[in-house]
């Protein structure tokens, strides 16, 4: 497999960054701009490119694009906030909101992710999944328990998606399998048993939240987080491999099939 060359993929970097890298979080997330759209578009284009790891290698050891990286991880970040958010109010505008949840462009791969996570957790139903960061439209939760039976909470610490969220699970029916609740990291422990703490992707800080989780979680509670581990994805996480503490031990990995790209890794909370 050749893919794209390194130099390609340095140039279409840039020019995706020069074009965003005056903008704001606020004007990336409200602007109507079809420059930030083409600019996503090409951004998502590039990550989907064929290319050898040892590019992808080079890429991530290179200074020099730091702050590019920096740049277009925002703006992927920002940009798929935006598009929750615009899914979810879709969601309650609608007469049948359950058709457009499904016609969302990524609902396939999170029922597929879903079905990875309760197969490295060993869930069973009627146990209970908290994920950590669960955002403007939970479709890890919605996915786990409307088609696996769990419970889960939802730990958002921006107020207004929580509000959102929790508007979204009663359209669907879920606010008897799922809650939302405003806070971060030091929420937990929860105030009842957790089988399963999924941390969001794109929770922060990383390696703080992890320590958190270690230190009081109960022991022989499982942790999950997804990750890129191959192709040009890799450069827009900026913090796509947090130390663990000691704690907290790696005990499997469930790499994608496509369409798929997040590997799933399990952690347990030792003794």
């Amino acid at each position: 497999m050749a893919g794209i060359s390194e130099e390609s993929a340095r140039s279409a970097l840039r020019e995706v960054y020069a074009s965003i890298k005056d903008q704001s979080y606020d004007e990336i997330f409200i602007s109507k701009s079809k420059n930030l759209e083409e600019a996503f578009g090409r951004l998502d284009a590039l990550a989907a490119q064929k290319v050898e790891e040892r590019v992808v290698e080079r890429l991530l050891q290179d200074p020099r694009l730091k702050e590019v990286r920096e740049g277009v991880s925002r703006l992927r970040n920002v940009f798929g906030l935006r598009l929750e958010v615009e899914a979810a109010r879709s969601i309650l505008e609608s007469p049948d909101p359950w058709a457009v949840l499904k016609s969302f462009t990524f609902y396939p791969n999170y029922l597929l992710l879903a079905e990875a996570e309760k197969r490295g957790a060993a869930l069973k139903s009627g146990e209970t999944v908290a994920f950590l960061g669960s955002g403007p439209l939970p479709l890890s939760l919605i996915a786990l328990c409307s088609e696996c039976g769990l419970m889960g909470i939802g730990i958002e610490k921006v107020p207004q998606w929580a509000k959102l969220s929790r508007e979204v699970l009663d359209c669907l029916d879920l606010s008897s399998q799922i809650e939302i609740h405003v806070g971060d990291h030091f929420s937990f422990p929860l105030d009842r048993r957790c089988d399963l703490v999924m941390v969001a992707a794109k929770a922060r800080p990383k390696e703080e939240i992890f320590r958190r989780l270690g230190k009081v979680l109960a022991p022989g509670t499982r942790v999950s987080y997804r990750v890129y581990e191959k192709g040009l994805r890799r450069l827009l996480d900026m913090e796509s491999a947090p130390h663990m503490p000691p704690e907290l031990k790696e005990c499997l990995r469930i790499r994608p099939k496509p369409p798929v790209n997040n590997t799933s890794v399990f952690l347990i909370r030792t003794q």
